[in-house]
């Protein structure tokens, strides 16, 4: 997964938690906008969400930052 995505799902998801709480989940759709204006990026971030990893639609958005900060 390109760095630039990586920052991405890092700080929409510290953002989710300051929000929300530690508790909140998030979808792979929360690190773009309400349009496809990237198809290239969303596609690699649903295949790390959905066929890489096989993650439900809706995982804590602590487990995410921890996935992609381990590289994983």
């Amino acid at each position: 997964m390109r760095e630039s995505l990586r920052q991405k799902i890092i700080q929409v998801c510290h953002k989710k938690i300051d929000q929300k709480g530690d508790n909140v989940g998030v979808s792979f759709y929360a690190f773009f906008a309400n349009k496809n204006d990237d198809p290239e990026l969303l596609m690699e971030a649903a295949t790390w969400w959905i066929q890489t990893h096989q993650l439900d639609h809706f995982e804590k958005a602590r487990k995410i930052i921890d996935m992609v900060e381990a590289g994983r």
